[in-house]
């Protein structure tokens, strides 16, 4: 899985947000605010990698469980699939 073409990720004064260009701009209009852990996670998906990648890299960086890590990065990635941003 990974962030689809079009997404970019930018910090605006002091918060993080992503919008659409070109292309994906068509289908996706607005923003999407996100948070220190969403910006984390989101760096992880620029890439092809794997929802176990990006578990294992949350448990290292922020020292938490598998549980923990999992409802968050779960709740995060259904988000994106609803605005249709992740390409899986």
């Amino acid at each position: 899985m990974k962030v689809k073409e079009g997404f970019m990720m930018r910090k605006v004064g002091d918060q993080i947000v992503v919008v659409a260009m070109g292309q994906a701009a068509k289908q996706f209009h607005g923003m999407m605010n996100l948070n220190e852990t969403g910006a984390f996670v989101w760096e992880l998906l620029k890439q092809e990698t794997s929802e176990e990648n990006v578990l294992e890299a949350m448990m290292e960086n922020y020292g938490i469980d598998r549980e923990r890590a999992k409802k968050g990065l779960d709740s995060f990635l259904d988000k994106l699939r609803t605005v249709g941003v992740l390409e899986e």
